[in-house]
């Protein structure tokens, strides 16, 4: 099972995410780094364990008021080799590269959120901008699916890499969505499914493994230590 660990950003600050409630975000603190800058953040995650993958949430970007390039390339920089997986709500898919744009090094890896997707048709051309690598992230509010209704019943259309993202469970300690997130993987074939959203402990990544998830997006179990490098190697 892969661990990708999450920084979520909004005004240049990592925010410590709770219930997908973005309004309310505040300064990341955490004793990974000694500041809320994301890129103290993710050095941070780095020395506590060599993850392969960093998921990144633009938030303003993903609430449509321009996704935040120089911190993207400020990380794209920082973690060289590492997969950056951005959601910036589809804002990188139809930028430039270079300076005013996303780091060329992570346009294969921007997520497809559906929230911020309104048709199929606007989906199929993200996907397209984006590349075939681009993961989808079908993402839900409480029981709700946020996105184009037919996105979330039609898995032909899913991409090899699918997330589950949970948002009321964000930051929350409730744990994952066991029953979606199985509903999902019997739907996925031979796609790879990550959950997002809860994940709290290694006994929460058993519990996803054994339903055949690939993955999970972690954030406040890493940062409160309630995940540690050794259970990371033990889960991986």
């Amino acid at each position: 099972m892969e661990i990708i660990p999450v920084i979520d950003v909004r005004g240049g600050l990592a925010v410590a995410a709770s219930r997908g409630d973005r309004a309310n975000y505040r300064p990341l603190v955490t004793p990974l780094a000694g500041s809320a800058d994301p890129v103290a953040v993710a050095l941070g995650l780095s020395r506590l364990f060599p993850f392969r993958k960093l998921y990144v949430a633009d938030l303003e970007g993903i609430e449509a008021r321009g996704a935040d390039y120089r911190m993207q390339q400020r990380l794209a920089a920082s973690w060289p080799g590492t997969e950056l997986w951005i959601d910036d709500g589809g804002a990188g898919t139809q930028a430039p590269l270079g300076d005013n744009g996303p780091p060329a090094a992570i346009i294969k890896s921007h997520v497809l959120g559906s929230e911020s997707l309104s048709s199929i048709d606007d989906y199929e051309r993200a996907r397209k901008a984006a590349g075939p690598a681009a993961p989808l992230s079908l993402d839900f509010r409480g029981d709700d699916f946020i996105g184009p209704p037919g996105l979330l019943e039609d898995a032909a259309l899913w991409p090899d890499r699918v997330i589950v993202m949970t948002l009321a469970r964000v930051g929350s300690g409730e744990g994952p969505d066991l029953p979606r997130l199985d509903a999902v993987v019997s739907r996925a074939a031979h796609r790879a499914v990550y959950a997002a959203g809860g994940v709290r402990s290694v006994a929460d990544l058993a519990s996803l493994r054994d339903i055949g998830v690939a993955g999970a997006l972690v954030a406040t179990a890493l940062h409160g230590g309630a995940i540690t490098s050794r259970d990371i190697e033990a889960i991986a």
